[in-house]
Order: C-alpha cells, then structure tokens, then sequence
C-alpha cells in the first residue's frame, strides 16, 4: 500500500507540473512588433473603429467615447467581466506599454506581466488580425486622451478566477485557423477579415459550450445573450433572409427591412459600421450571404 500511495502521489506531481508547463502563456517572440515606430495612426482610426475597442472601453455614460477608461459591466455565465481602462495614462492605463505588448494582448491574449487574459476581450478573434493592422491600431491609440480612472477587478468566483487554468483553455479553443475556407473574391476575403477578426461577430452570434469555448461548427447561428437575457439571433441563410443590400442598409443605419431598428450592443455595432466606408458594409454582407444554412463551414 505504501509504494501504490507514494506512486499515486508522484503521478499526482507530474500530472500537475505538466498542466502547469501547458497552461503557460504562449507569447510572441522578442523580435516580432520590436519597432513602435512602423504604424499609420490614420490606418489605425478605420482599425479602431471596425474593432469596436470604444464601445466596450469607454467608460459608462460618457459622452466622449475616445476616452477608453474602461468600467463597462458585461454579465456572463462564469461571473462579470469589467473593461479595464485601455487610455494612455502611464499608471492606470497602458501609457507604459510597447507594441509588443499590446501585440501579445491583441494575438495571444497575455498581458504584459505574462498573465492571461479573460476571453471576455476578443483576442480569439483577434488573433487572426494582419501585423500591420496591430501597428496601425497601436499608432492610433496612442494619441487619444489618457484617464486615470483605475480598472476595477472582474467579478468572477472560484475556481474561475484561477486565470492560469484559461492556458489549457487556449490549447482547446484559440485557434488562428480561418471558419471560412478561401474567399472566391476579394470582397469576400474582406468581409471574413472584418467578420471573423476585426468586428469579432463570432462573439455574440455564435454558441459556446460548457467551458465558453465558440462552437465553429454552429458558427453564426445564434446563441443565448450573455446576461441570460433574450437570445442573439442567427445570420445564416436558413434564419435571415435578408438581401445583402439590406444587410448593408442594416449596418449603416440600423434600419431593418421589416422598418424596425437595432438595439442593445446592437447599436454601437451600428455606430461603428456606419464610419466604415460603404465597401466595407457590403462586404460583410457578401460574406452573410455566403454562409452555408446552418452554419457549417
């Protein structure tokens, strides 16, 4: 009994240090986004505003949505998410940060302490961003105003707040791989970069499993709204049958074919297409139309 209790134990030990070897965080190398100084702050505002960062990162109520001091309440199934505040101030914000840095939140979802960050920030979709596109963004955040609103900390309980755990849940579900297979057309390709990596609609629209994970075979058929309130519709063929200029129409004004409007996230959804130039809205409207019934890519 005693040599099977000291093999249990041992196989206990290597069980654990090999979980905690996996579950390390994956960081980008040293050489990659080593150079500040290579992005287009123009590039970066169009960037800016097809990820929707100010919609989540401006803090409630405000009027000044360039401000990104963060507060922001988002409800959950494993607890609540807070934005933190993502502004230029060198000690509550990220003023300090290189571009690697903000590569490795963007690409790997890790912080610059080499901690993991919580899924509730998009970088499953955002890992599937261009480099350029990272510098530009970076280039562009830096000249917006600072705050020195402190970050609040999640609201999240055990043993979800064990942050070292979301390594192996990255080996499960962070993949770059695109759901779309190739583009027939240059719009095409445009409208998966927007929808799958920048805009990150995957997010909402697709269901999770058990662990939060996105179900890439359900993609974009709907799922129940975070805060267990109402439930996300579907933008499959089989579900909406919208035309594509509709689509388009939508996404500039909110507007619905059947003369209703967008609400809820919605509507800063909206407020963030309607800056993006017409080709944009109507190549996410070419990929919605060319999704497969049912969501199986």
């Amino acid at each position: 009994m005693r040599r099977l209790l000291g093999f249990l134990i041992l196989l206990g030990l290597l069980a654990a240090g090999a979980a905690w070897m996996i579950s390390a965080p994956d960081t980008l190398p040293a050489g990659e986004f080593a150079d500040d100084t290579g992005g287009d702050p123009a590039r970066g505002q169009a960037v800016f505003t097809a990820a929707g960062c100010a919609s989540c990162h401006h803090a409630p109520g405000s009027e000044d949505k360039l401000v990104l001091a963060g507060g922001q309440r988002f409800a959950s199934d494993f607890g609540t998410f807070i934005a933190p505040n993502i502004s230029q101030d060198p000690q509550q914000g990220i003023g300090t940060w290189s571009l690697h840095d903000f590569a490795n939140a963007l690409l790997r979802g890790v912080s610059p302490e080499g901690r993991h960050y919580y899924p509730a920030f998009p970088y499953t979709s955002y890992i599937r961003m261009q480099p350029q596109d990272v510098a530009d963004l970076w280039s562009y955040i830096r000249t917006l105003p600072a705050s020195d609103a402190p970050s609040q900390p999640h609201e999240v309980g055990f043993p979800f707040s064990l942050r070292r755990g979301l390594g192996l849940w990255k080996q499960l579900y962070l993949d770059p791989s695109w759901i779309m297979g190739t583009p027939g057309s240059e719009e095409l390709k445009r409208g998966r970069y927007l929808v799958e990596a920048l805009a990150h609609c995957g997010e909402c629209h697709t269901p999770r499993d058990d662990f939060g994970g996105l179900q890439r075979e359900a993609w974009l058929t709907g799922a129940p709204a975070p805060d267990g309130k109402g439930r996300i519709p579907a933008l499959t063929p089989d579900e909406l049958s919208w035309s594509a200029e509709d689509v388009a129409y939508y996404l500039e004004t909110g507007f619905t074919p059947d003369y209703d409007s967008a609400g809820g996230h919605m509507v800063a959804v909206i407020d963030n297409f309607a800056q993006l130039p017409p080709e944009d809205r109507a190549a996410v409207a070419a990929y919605v139309k060319a999704l497969p019934e049912g969501g199986g890519m």
